[in-house]
C-alpha cells in the first residue's frame, strides 16, 4: 500500500475543497497527534463567543434597592436612614447622568462589557504587592500512585499536559467551556455537532434551549506566554507569540527550557523528562542575588528597580524578555508537604516564598520535593474560570494519561535546550533585592493561616438534608464571626459573570436580614426549637439562592456602583454625591469576610490573603467527603485560630439543627 506523504498534499489540494483538504492533511499526520493535543473537539473552541449575550447594565433604581438591602443588616436605624437619604439624593442629583455615560460608552464598545475596562484599570493601578493582596492559590491533590509524585516525573507531566492543553486551545480544538445542567446529554460530540448546524452568531441561544450555557472564553488567551509588567502608576499586561520555552525556577535561578521544537511540536516525553533531570542535576548553589524577590515589592518600587536592572546591560534586557515571554513558570521547590498539617505548604505556595517565584507571570505551577503541585496566578488578567478549567484538565490528564512514568529513560542531547538566564547585578540592584526580601518577610510574618477540615457534613449529606452547601458554608462564616465579635460585617462572595461576553465577577453579599435573624435567634437567650431554626435556615438558603442568581445574571449592585463611581471620578464630580462619601459605602467595600470557592475533584485546598487588615481571607470548598477552608488573617488585628475554632462550633450548631428529627 502506498503511504501518502505530506509533500504530496499540494497536488491533492485542487481535487478537494478546503475543508476536505484540511481533513486529509490531518489524517496524514502521524499518530503523535494523540500526544500533541489534549482534546480534539469537533466544535471550535470559540464557536459561541460571537453569540454570547452582553453583560447587562442594571436599572439604577434596582441597584440602589439591592444596595440598601445589603446595608440593612450592617447598619443602625440612624445610619440606615442617612444611607437611604443618600441613595434618594443620588437619583435626583446626577445619578442618571452617570448611568447615561456608562450606557453610551457601552453602546460603542459592543465587543466587551461595561465593567471590563474599569476592572482591569482597578487591578493595574493598585500599587500594592501582588503576593498576599492579589495572587491566589489552587493546591492540587497528589497522584494516587506514589511513584508518580517524584518531583521530576510530576514536573515533566505538568509541562506535557500544560502544552497539550495550550496547543488544543491555540488550534481552536479545545472543547468550548459550557455550564451543563445535564452533562450526559450536552457534553457530547453529538450535541456539539447538532449545535454547529446553526450559525455561530445564534449558537448560544440554541444551546440555552437544551439547558447548556456557554461561557466567555476570552480570558483563556491570557493563560500562556503572558506577564504583568510593573510601571510607575499603572502596570501593563504583555503577551507574546511564537514562544517555545517555559521558565523553570530552582534555588532562585532562572532557566529557559525549550519544550517545543522548531515546528512548535511538544518534544517527546523522554526529552522533557531528561531536560528536567539535567536541570536538577546541575546542583547550582542558591542564588545570592535572587531578583525574583523584587516581584514581591510595592509595584512602584518594583517598576523603578526593574528599569534600573534592565538599563544595566543588553544581557539583562534579553534575560528579562525571556522571563516575560515564557509560556508559563514552573517552580521547583525544595520543600515537602506534611499531610497532617498542610498549612506551611499552603503558605509557601501562596505567598511565603520570595526567592523562587516570579509573581508577575500569568501562570506559575509549583512542584515541591514530595510532588505536591499548586497553581499561583496573577489575578488582573483573569478570574477563576479559565484557571480552574486548566487546573482540572491537567490534573485529569496527569492522572489518566501520564506520558512520563517511572520507567521513562534519560536521553542524551538535551543540554543545549536548557539555558540558565543570568543578570548583571550592581550595588543598587543588590540593595533593591535586599530591601524587597526584608519588606516581604515583614509582611508574611504578620500573617497567620489556619486550616479546617470538617467531616461531619459534606455535599452528599447536604443533598440528603435538602440544604444548599454554599448557603450553609456562608451561614457558618457569619455565625463564627458573630460568636467572636458579636456583630455583623461586610462579606464578599465572588460570583462569576462569565455567562456574558467579557464578564468578570460580581459580588454576592451573604450577610442578609435572614442570616442576621437566624444568628441572633440561635445565639440568643431564648433559643427557638430546632424546627423553627430549620425554617429560618431554609429562608437563609432561599435568599442566598436569589442573590447568587442575581449576581450570576449581572444583576448585583457592586460592579454597577463601581462603574458609576468610576464615571464620576473620570469627570471629577465624585464629591457631588453623598452616596460615595457615606461611611457606610466605605465600610461595605472593606470586606471583613472575603470568601471564594472553587469546585474540583482535583482540588486539595485553595487560598488567598486577607483583603483588609482587620479581616479574614477564606478560601473554601465543599466535597463529597467533607467541608474545608483555609483562613488567613493579620495576627495583630484578628485571632484566626480562635475564629476557626468558633467556625467548627458553628458547623456543629448547624448540623445539630439540620439533622434533628
Amino acid at each position: 500500500m502506498k503511504v501518502l506523504s505530506i509533500n504530496q498534499l499540494p497536488l491533492i489540494r485542487n481535487r478537494f475543497d478546503a475543508q476536505c483538504y484540511n481533513f486529509v492533511r490531518y489524517l496524514s499526520q502521524n499518530s503523535s497527534d494523540d500526544y500533541q493535543f489534549l482534546q480534539k473537539s469537533n466544535m471550535p473552541t470559540y464557536y459561541f463567543q460571537k453569540s454570547l449575550p452582553r453583560l447587562p447594565i442594571p436599572k439604577i433604581e434596582k441597584t440602589l434597592e439591592r444596595y440598601l438591602a445589603a446595608q440593612r443588616p450592617l447598619l443602625s436605624d440612624e445610619e440606615y436612614k442617612f444611607t437611604e437619604a443618600a441613595c434618594t439624593k443620588f437619583v435626583k442629583s446626577g445619578g442618571w447622568e452617570l448611568q447615561a455615560m456608562i450606557k453610551e460608552k457601552d453602546k460603542v464598545n459592543k465587543h466587551t462589557s461595561y465593567i471590563s475596562e474599569p476592572w482591569f484599570t482597578m487591578y493595574l493601578k493598585d500599587r500594592s504587592p501582588l503576593p498576599v493582596n492579589y495572587n491566589p492559590l489552587l493546591l492540587m491533590k497528589h497522584d494516587t500512585r506514589p511513584e508518580y509524585n517524584d518531583q521530576a516525573i510530576r514536573a515533566s507531566n505538568v509541562i506535557i499536559s500544560s502544552m497539550r492543553f495550550m496547543k488544543s486551545l491555540n488550534d481552536n480544538i479545545l472543547v468550548p467551556e459550557i455550564f451543563h445542567m445535564d452533562a450526559s446529554k450536552t457534553d457530547t460530540d453529538a450535541f456539539r455537532s447538532k449545535i454547529m448546524k446553526f450559525p455561530s452568531f445564534i449558537a448560544t441561544y440554541v444551546a440555552y434551549y437544551y439547558k447548556a450555557y456557554p461561557l466567555d472564553m476570552v480570558q483563556y488567551e491570557g493563560l500562556f506566554a503572558g506577564t504583568r509588567v510593573p510601571k510607575r502608576d499603572k502596570d501593563v499586561i504583555e503577551r507574546f507569540k511564537n514562544v517555545k520555552h517555559v521558565l523553570v525556577m530552582k534555588d532562585g535561578h532562572f532557566y529557559a527550557v525549550e519544550v517545543l521544537d522548531e515546528n512548535g511540536n511538544i518534544r517527546s516525553p523522554e526529552f522533557i523528562f531528561s531536560q528536567i533531570k539535567y536541570l536538577m542535576s546541575m546542583n547550582v548553589p542558591e542564588n545570592e542575588d535572587p531578583i525574583a524577590a523584587l516581584t514581591t515589592q510595592n509595584r512602584r518600587l518594583w517598576a523603578a528597580a526593574r528599569n534600573h536592572l534592565v538599563s544595566l546591560s543588553s544581557k539583562n534586557a534579553d534575560s528579562m524578555k525571556l522571563i516575560d515571554s515564557a509560556l508559563f513558570c514552573l517552580n521547583l521547590d525544595n520543600t515537602t508537604i506534611d499531610e497532617n498539617n498542610p498549612v506551611p505548604s499552603i503558605r509557601n505556595f501562596l505567598f511565603d516564598e520570595c526567592k523562587n517565584r516570579w509573581y508577575d507571570k500569568s501562570l506559575s505551577v509549583i512542584v515541591d520535593k514530595s510532588g505536591t503541585t499548586g497553581i499561583n496566578f496573577e489575578h488582573s488578567w483573569g478570574d477563576g474560570v479559565a484557571v480552574l478549567r486548566y487546573f482540572n484538565e491537567i490534573y485529569k490528564d496527569m492522572q489518566n494519561k501520564p506520558f512520563v512514568t517511572p520507567k521513562t529513560e534519560y536521553v542524551q542531547g538535551v543540554e543545549s535546550t536548557v539555558r540558565m538566564i543570568k543578570f548583571d547585578i550592581d550595588a543598587q540592584a543588590k540593595s533593591d533585592i535586599d530591601a524587597a526580601i526584608t519588606a516581604h518577610k515583614e509582611v508574611i510574618n504578620s500573617i497567620d493561616m489556619n486550616f479546617l477540615k470538617y467531616s461531619k457534613l459534606n455535599k452528599v449529606q447536604c443533598k440528603k438534608y435538602k440544604v444548599s452547601p454554599d448557603s450553609i458554608m456562608q451561614l457558618s462564616f457569619q455565625l463564627g464571626y458573630y460568636k467572636q465579635y458579636k456583630k455583623f460585617v461586610a462579606t464578599y462572595e465572588s460570583c462569576s459573570t462569565s455567562a456574558f461576553r467579557h464578564g468578570r465577577t460580581e459580588t454576592m453579599r451573604p450577610c442578609t436580614n435572614e442570616t442576621k435573624a437566624f444568628i441572633e435567634a440561635i445565639e440568643g437567650k431564648s433559643r427557638p426549637s430546632n424546627k423553627e431554626l430549620r425554617e429560618m435556615i431554609d429562608k437563609c438558603s432561599t435568599k442566598h439562592f436569589q442573590l447568587t442568581k442575581e449576581a450570576a445574571m449581572g444583576q448585583g449592585f457592586d460592579r454597577h456602583l463601581f462603574a458609576l463611581k468610576t464615571a464620576a471620578e473620570r469627570i471629577r464630580i465624585i464629591d457631588d454625591f453623598d452616596l460615595f462619601k457615606d461611611p457606610a459605602y466605605t465600610r461595605i467595600n472593606q470586606n471583613i469576610l472575603s470568601t471564594s470557592t472553587l469546585t474540583s475533584n482535583g482540588l486539595l485546598a485553595g487560598g488567598f490573603g486577607p483583603v483588609v487588615k482587620n479581616g479574614y481571607g477564606i478560601g473554601y470548598n465543599i466535597s463529597d467527603e467533607l467541608l474545608g477552608c483555609v483562613v488567613s488573617n493579620y495576627k495583630s488585628e484578628t485571632n484566626g485560630k480562635e475564629y476557626v475554632d468558633l467556625l467548627e462550633q458553628s458547623y456543629d450548631d448547624l448540623v445539630n439543627v439540620i439533622q434533628a428529627k
